[in-house]
């Protein structure tokens, strides 16, 4: 019952650090440079999700598996979740909702999606599978 409490906790954790390259660079992007929406959030969401998935396969799920599988399996993830909210984040901004509403409501749908996803899918029997051994035998941690 502790490990997957602890799993949410650092998840969440990583993700509000996520969330805040996100919601920095899109504020950047939107504000600075005055990107319409779309393109703010598609360029913010994919620095946030190299930065989560980094973080979250090495301390949250601890894994070994072989990185460009697991990132494969997250652009599959990615690659329905990333269209579909671009699309309906699209229509929201032009229903004259607030930019940052729909980002936020985004980002929150995302943080539990892929929360499920990782857990069940991409890192499903190879979770704590990264020891000490392998941190020394050079494997990358991204």
């Amino acid at each position: 019952m502790k490990k997957p409490i602890l799993q949410i906790i650092k998840f969440t954790l990583f993700s509000i650090s996520a969330g805040v390259i996100q919601i920095g660079s899109f504020t950047l992007f939107n504000e600075l440079f005055r990107w319409r929406y779309w393109p703010a959030y598609l360029v913010s969401l994919v620095l946030s999700i190299l930065w989560n998935f980094t973080f979250n396969r090495r301390y949250t799920f601890k894994s070994a598996a072989n990185v460009p599988v697991a990132m494969a399996k997250l652009f599959g993830f990615y690659a329905v979740f990333t269209p579909l909210s671009t699309w309906l984040g699209h229509l929201a901004e032009t229903a004259g909702i607030n930019d940052y509403v729909i980002l936020i409501t985004t980002m929150l749908s995302n943080f539990v999606l892929e929360f499920l996803f990782c857990k069940f899918f991409v890192y499903k029997n190879q979770e704590d599978t990264l020891t000490t051994k392998s941190k020394q035998e050079g494997q990358t941690l991204l």
